[in-house]
């Protein structure tokens, strides 16, 4: 079976062609970074006006560097939610238009079961059960994962996700947008342990996060120091160990709670240096293992959606021809497959 899958949910236009036996055949990305940087954030209506001018060239691209035809495919998947309405209307709108003219069923896919999935591209990639840590912009989740839509959220963001809060962060240092991997980068200048900065929510019981405070925390300590290049990598490589050390802290309680010796880690943090690091230590020190996709795959991209389509094609599940989308949608709320 072979699914292009159409990835819109935010400020990255990603169309790939994925085959249930030979893999990623093709995969077209396209990121609005220059666009919003000039606003120091995504702007939805920008986006979703990018998106328009985008999607067809990049599906034309992703048909053409694969070699492959209409007829060639037998499905066509698009992120249904979570994400900003107008850009999810745009991937909606292209991806059910295309399968209604081509003849082929469609099916809306969950954003983050995309990510969630990722790993599931690599050579190396998990078996179920595990536990999925889910950090991106506006996610950071640990969810247990029995099976493709078998998932029960253990804990999640109560505010700022992880990758907000590197954004929210680098701002306040003056950093371009997009801020976390800038930030990461000047931690990566830091020299450990003069700062500490609190691990939140680490000290109750409980798998749920909070990084406001922490941020809060972040923007006290940059007013009340010196504002030169040295002291600015010292408290970035502070905020960034701290979340890490968070993060770590949680995911060995979620192992505990569930029994599983498998961690997969996905979304736009996972790429995070320092976090996988910590992470691998955390999977070594008990005897287990962790798994991530490859960079170009942590943030968003078409590919992921294309997987996790494909499964639910495979399933029998098939979109209907209104054309909808879903802004918020809880992970948990999905069938099994």
């Amino acid at each position: 079976m072979r699914v292009i899958g159409i990835e819109t949910s935010c400020d990255e236009t990603g169309i790939a062609i994925y085959d249930d036996q030979a893999g990623i055949l093709s995969h077209a990305l396209y990121s609005q970074v220059k666009l919003h940087a000039d606003y120091g954030g995504v702007v939805p209506e920008l986006a979703s006006r990018d998106h328009v001018r985008k999607i067809i060239p990049l599906i034309r691209q992703a048909l053409a560097d694969s070699g492959t035809r209409v007829d060639d495919i037998d499905g066509v998947a698009y992120t249904k939610g979570p994400g900003l309405i107008g850009a999810l209307l745009v991937g909606a709108c292209v991806g059910r238009s295309l399968a209604y003219a081509w003849g082929m069923p469609a099916v809306g896919v969950h954003h983050m079961e995309g990510h969630l999935l990722a790993p599931m591209l690599e050579e190396d990639a998990p078996e179920f059960p595990f536990v999925a840590l889910l950090v991106s912009g506006g996610h950071s989740m640990l969810v247990d994962v029995q099976g493709i839509g078998q998932y029960e959220v253990l804990g999640e963001s109560i505010d700022d996700a992880a990758g907000e809060a590197f954004d929210k962060t680098a701002k306040l240092m003056g950093l371009d947008y997009p801020g976390g991997p800038r930030l990461a980068k000047l931690a990566a200048q830091g020299q450990p342990a003069m700062y500490k900065f609190p691990r939140p929510m680490t000290d109750r019981p409980g798998l749920d996060f909070s990084f406001s405070g922490l941020k809060t925390f972040a923007a006290n300590t940059i007013a009340s120091e010196p504002d030169d290049e040295q002291t600015r990598a010292n408290i970035a490589r502070a905020f960034e160990e701290a979340v890490v050390d968070t993060l770590a802290i949680k995911c060995r309680r979620a192992l505990k709670q569930t029994g599983h010796k498998r961690l997969v880690i996905a979304g736009g943090v996972s790429a995070n240096v320092r976090l996988r690091q910590g992470l691998a230590e955390l999977m070594h020190s008990i005897g287990g293992k962790v798994y991530y996709p490859r960079g170009e795959f942590c943030t968003d991209n078409g590919a992921m959606i294309a997987y996790a389509g494909l499964q639910r094609l495979k399933a029998g599940q098939i979109e209907p021809l209104a054309v909808k989308g879903q802004p918020r949608w809880p992970l948990d709320t999905l069938g099994p497959v």
